[in-house]
């Protein structure tokens, strides 16, 4: 019984160690009529399968989600890394959107990131 809880132990901190996705950087970059495309860069202590930076979302003012982004493997080797996600629709008028990123684990971010659009 011994054994089993020391591996217990030291599996729980591993995981713990990952904390929260943290949005780095965000570019918007104007597209066709009505639509941008976004580099977002993340950091995130990736440990594996089982606690990653699994993807983000772009979201309008009002709450509602214009894109993700699903990252689908761990970059445990590769931090910050950026992705993109192009022809996000934005709705006519819109001055802002907000990035949210998340993580197997901690879910979405607690703090969204603000990102100004050009017209």
């Amino acid at each position: 019984m011994k054994n089993h809880l020391t591996a217990l132990v030291l599996v729980l901190p591993l995981t713990s160690l990952a904390g929260e996705v943290e949005i780095v950087d965000v570019r918007a970059t104007p597209g066709s009529p009505g639509s941008y495309g976004f580099d977002v860069t993340l950091r995130h202590a990736d440990t594996g399968w089982d606690h990653y930076a699994d993807g983000w979302e772009v979201i309008a003012p009002d709450g509602t989600s214009l894109g993700e982004r699903t990252l689908y493997h761990p970059h445990v080797n590769e931090q910050p890394f950026t992705r993109s996600l192009g022809g996000v629709g934005i709705p006519q008028g819109t001055g802002h959107v907000l990035i949210r990123a998340h993580d197997k684990v901690h879910g979405y971010t607690k703090t969204p990131f603000r990102v100004e659009l050009t017209h």
